[in-house]
């Protein structure tokens, strides 16, 4: 990130003041542009973005307020400070009703100049996060919890932020890509910039382009996400869905670091930050032709694997209280206690849709849910549990139902461990985390079980080959 400058546009007819103020703002680190007519502000804005405009109303040609009026019709980009020394106060609130954050009267007080300036990039950036934060239903400010796999995730993201190299988030539908890529911003010399998201696969192929890029069509100027993004960080979700050239103009447009419009022919300076989310196996659909190499390769200089729930079991506790709170501060909906059986049926539960699913599950019961508690029953009713479809499924037969109780549940717990051992690839650690046990634990009930380690059934197994 070479210049972190907020910019200033100066919009004023007398060479003098634009000269002033651009040695008055420079000399407190903004960066500065000067335009001397309405129409000099719209070729410059079309070939920069700017955060602030301090606009003069009396200008030959068209005037500020006309000019206001127009920008106000497509929205204000950036806040707008209007300058006169002959308006009156209707003029003023004609202004202000267009959308200008503030009028300052010429001649221009230098404290005044500066301090309103301050005020109004500062509105502008907490009504960003505002705007971010309203969008971000059910985010959270950090990937949680206490596993190993989210700790060492966490530390991973704390490592890749301290650098502005692009980034690559790879993980399972729902596991929680945004919120590294949105906690990887926070925690970036970006920090103050804009975060934008662009979910690829939520847009038809044709119109990716415009949105990434803006458009110059039909007179209208549309800004697209990487413009916007400017100074900050852009996460595209679901990379691999671009088309191939959309990836090559992407490619292209970052490594130049300027954009050219959708029907425009002006390029646009851009410092944006890339950081990508995708669940497919980019380096296969680079080998099938879908997904450029060079693209691939940029991206890939900084991989980070998203750990699923299912290996994150223990952090579930964490995420319900989280979800919780959430969705009592938003929708008023009273916190509910779920109870130690219900968190071991959750624990247990395999998550194919994971933090996602979890979050849709904790809104459905705290809807639906009645009473204090959460109980077993709701939960495997809400994920459409059923454990005549458990027993159908299982290797259980009717000669296992007799005996006694504690006889069942050690068939149960074998039957249990050895299907988590093999998914886990006899990773006893991984193993523990999963099924919610201590590792010393886990050997203790696998020694009780006579399960066999990976090892000692590959000896035990060739010893058999021996002795036939």
């Amino acid at each position: 990130m070479e210049d972190a400058r907020l910019n200033i546009l100066v919009v004023d007819d007398e060479p003098d003041i634009c000269a002033t103020l651009a040695e008055i703002l420079e000399d407190e680190g903004y960066g500065v542009h000067t335009a001397g007519s309405a129409e000099a502000a719209e070729v410059l804005l079309r070939e920069q973005m700017v955060d602030l405009v301090l606009l003069d109303i009396w200008m030959p040609g068209e005037d500020g307020v006309s000019l206001l009026r127009r920008w106000a019709e497509t929205g204000l980009a950036q806040p707008v400070v209007m300058m006169s020394g002959h308006a009156t106060i209707e003029t003023a609130v004609q202004a202000t009703k267009l959308g200008a954050y503030d009028f300052i009267e010429k001649p221009l007080s230098l404290d005044k100049t500066l301090l309103t300036v301050t005020h109004a990039l500062e509105s502008s950036r907490l009504q960003r996060e505002n705007r971010d934060l309203r969008a971000q239903a059910g985010w959270v400010e950090r990937p949680s919890g206490d596993s190993p796999a989210i700790r060492q995730f966490r530390e991973q993201l704390q490592r890749v932020a301290a650098v502005d190299s692009w980034a690559l988030l790879l993980g399972e539908p729902g596991s929680g890509k945004e919120v590294a890529a949105r906690y990887l911003h926070r925690r970036s010399r970006r920090a103050q910039g804009p975060f934008v998201d662009l979910r690829a696969a939520a847009i038809a192929r044709p119109n990716v382009a415009v949105e990434l890029f803006g458009s110059e069509e039909h007179g209208k100027l549309t800004r697209g996400r990487l413009e916007v993004a400017h100074g900050g960080t852009l996460f595209i979700d679901e990379i691999a869905d671009m088309d191939l050239e959309t990836q090559a103009r992407l490619f292209s447009a970052l490594q130049e670091r300027r954009i050219i419009r959708v029907g425009g022919t002006t390029p646009v300076p851009v410092d944006v930050r890339v950081i990508a989310g995708s669940a497919q196996d980019l380096a296969h659909a680079v080998q099938s032709g879908q997904f450029r190499s060079d693209l691939y390769y940029r991206l890939s200089a900084l991989p980070l694997k998203v750990p699923p729930l299912s290996a994150r079991s223990v952090d579930i506790p964490v995420l319900i209280e989280e979800f919780v709170r959430f969705y009592g501060a938003r929708d008023g909906l009273a916190p509910r206690r779920f109870a130690p059986e219900t968190l071991e049926v959750l624990r247990h539960y395999p998550w194919p849709g994971n933090i996602r699913e979890l979050q849709n599950l904790v809104e459905r019961l705290l809807i639906l849910a009645e009473g204090p508690e959460i109980s077993a029953e709701e939960v495997e009713g809400a994920l459409g549990l059923d454990n005549r479809l458990v027993l159908a499924n299982s290797n259980f037969d009717g000669e296992d139902f007799g005996g006694t109780l504690k006889r069942a549940r050690e068939r149960f717990e074998r039957a249990f461990l050895e299907y988590h051992l093999a998914r886990n690839e006899w990773n006893i650690a991984r193993t523990a985390e999963v099924v919610g046990l201590e590792r010393t634990h886990l050997y203790r009930k696998l020694k009780n079980l006579s399960i066999a380690l990976k090892g000692e059934r590959r000896a035990g197994e060739d010893g058999d080959e021996g002795e036939g």
